[in-house]
């Protein structure tokens, strides 16, 4: 599976669902239950990947003022919610997190940004389709620490100076 195929599935997915991540999760177990398991494997590579590269101090910040805070639990979720959103929205926001103010319009923190259950799509695909735990990925593990320059999410200054424009939008 190459990266059009990966994002084929999740657009679609979130397109049929109307943009709610629970459905779009399950859409994307039955695309994904169409696949032969190393496609399956696949796309899970592609989604671990680009979660790692989601791991950053920036979307981080962005997520807590979107979020109204950000534990790592709901970062993690975030980071799911952001790929489920498709390629131009994710790479836009791994690119320049303070675009996501004018690429997530319309952003609501009741509904908007917890996309756990996308997180685990593939691996309940590759569960029903041979039985077995997803087998390891290859992929390297994200640091512990997320990338780039440390960033206070408690500092309002901080995160205004550091993202203005979702601050602006979405800031206390």
């Amino acid at each position: 599976m190459d990266e059009t195929e990966f994002w084929e599935i999740v657009d679609g997915a979130r397109e049929a669902s109307g943009g709610d991540p629970e459905d779009q999760a399950d859409l994307m177990v039955e695309r994904l239950l169409r696949l032969d398991p190393e496609s399956v494997v696949d796309f899970a590579r592609h989604f671990e990947a680009r979660w790692n590269r989601a791991w950053t101090w920036d979307l981080r910040g962005a997520a807590a003022l979107l979020l109204g805070g950000a534990s790592e639990d709901a970062f993690d979720s975030f980071r799911c919610w952001l790929i489920g959103q498709g390629r131009a929205v994710f790479e836009g926001g791994v690119h320049d997190p303070d675009s996501l103010a004018e690429l997530l319009d319309g952003f609501d923190e009741d509904l908007d940004g917890d996309g756990e259950e996308l997180g685990y799509a593939a691996d309940e695909a590759y569960e029903q389709l041979t039985g077995a735990e997803t087998p390891d990925l290859g992929v390297p593990v994200q640091p512990a620490e997320p990338e780039g320059t440390p960033l206070d999410l408690d500092d309002d200054a901080a995160l205004a100076a550091r993202l203005p424009r979702l601050w602006e939008r979405y800031g206390a």
